[in-house]
């Protein structure tokens, strides 16, 4: 493109040339109209490409301007240097217009590599900022766990006596109910509940006192994944009579063969399920769904809620996050730490019904054959 105006220019200047050869000398005003055409090829030369570029095309104007000085070599000396003058103007003109452009070329550039250098500071100092809020929340948080340890381990402390009497009970109750007596199912649902409460409770009691020292690995207790999610709807059924809420179970034949800690993966659907009760509307819907999938089973709790938006799907297993009223935030943060510490994942997406979508997938390594735990880890991870 500049080679084309520059070319545009001398072309001009040529055209210019060309009048002054053509126009007879007795025609001065057009003859003055052209020498003063003269000076905007000239001035727009030095403006585009500086001092070279308007010399350059001041020399080839005052070439032009040569057929008509020599109109006036037979006048008078006065009036001959008086055209002659004009190729010195041009001259002038095409240098001063030049370093001008220069400058304002020269400040131009400066500006721009300024502006280049803030908006680099300006950048680098987002991502300093940026870094200093993570760090700064990732503190609060690990302040907030801390807290949090410390009262976990009182309240342990405390709940370990009563929930003692509550188990002996519960025993006593499981003896006044015959093996056919339809409210056994409940009195030993309470019993095994409150048997893993308290396994819990003493874990936490160990690790407040043990501290960050490792613990010998323990094997699990498992059971039919199938059974798992029974006991744990079981425990539900008010819940959701309460808010009418219709629950289908698919595949649950397909669960029976896989064996899991059902222990703490009971803790893991207890949360999930419950987080879809508080988001399905009356006369809703949740739908558990058990698959057998390559490696392992997936088993998915959708819901036909409004849903979780996207801007809030990222943070969802975040500690302390929470958008329930009254809620902790840790909920599913405790879950997804416990589903990873056996290998597992526990995603989120968009259900087809509408709601969320809560998918656990454990790997088949988790049969009664090889599960193995580390509760200590569990703790450590939550």
């Amino acid at each position: 493109m500049r080679k084309i105006l520059f070319a545009i220019l001398i072309l001009v200047v040529i055209g210019i040339g060309l009048l002054h050869f053509f126009t007879p000398g007795y025609m001065i005003f057009y003859h003055d109209m052209f020498r003063r055409l003269s000076y905007f090829p000239i001035v727009l030369g030095a403006i585009w490409f500086g001092v070279w570029g308007g010399l350059l095309l001041a020399v080839m104007s005052s070439i032009a301007f040569i057929p008509h000085v020599l109109l006036y070599i037979g006048e008078g000396s006065g009036t001959y240097l008086s055209e002659l003058t004009e190729i010195i103007l041009y001259l002038a003109a095409g240098t001063v217009t030049g370093i001008i452009a220069g400058r304002e070329s020269l400040l131009r550039n400066r500006y721009k590599e300024l502006s280049e250098k803030l908006e680099k500071s300006y950048d680098k100092l987002h991502r300093e900022t940026q870094l200093m809020l993570e760090v700064e929340e990732q503190l609060s948080a690990a302040q907030k766990l801390s807290a949090l340890g410390q009262l976990s381990a009182s309240l342990a402390h405390e709940i370990k006596n009563p929930l003692s009497s509550i188990k002996g009970t519960a025993e006593i109750l499981l003896d006044e109910f015959p093996e056919d007596h339809p409210k056994r199912e409940f009195v030993e649902i309470l019993l095994k509940e409150t048997t893993r409460l308290n396994n819990t409770v003493e874990e936490v009691l160990g690790f407040s006192r043990r501290g960050m020292q490792g613990k010998k690995k323990e094997e699990a207790m498992t059971e039919p994944l199938s059974q798992v999610i029974d006991r744990v709807t079981s425990l539900l059924a008010s819940q959701l009579r309460k808010k009418s809420i219709k629950l289908t179970v698919n595949g649950w034949e397909e669960g029976k063969a896989f064996h899991i800690a059902g222990e703490k993966l009971s803790q893991v659907f207890l949360n999930i399920i419950l987080n879809s009760i508080d988001a399905t509307p009356p006369k809703g819907e949740i739908i558990i769904e058990t698959m057998k999938l390559a490696g392992g089973y997936s088993v998915s709790v959708k819901d036909n809620g409004a849903g979780i938006p996207d801007a809030r799907k990222d943070k969802i297993f975040g500690a302390f996050y929470s958008t329930k009223e009254g809620g902790t935030g840790l909920g599913l943060s405790i879950s997804k730490k416990i589903v990873e510490s056996y290998g597992g994942t526990l995603t989120l997406s968009d259900a087809e019904t509408g709601g969320a979508c809560f998918t656990i997938f454990l790997p088949e390594q988790n049969s009664a054959s090889n599960v193995k735990k580390q509760t200590e880890s569990d703790f450590k991870n939550i």
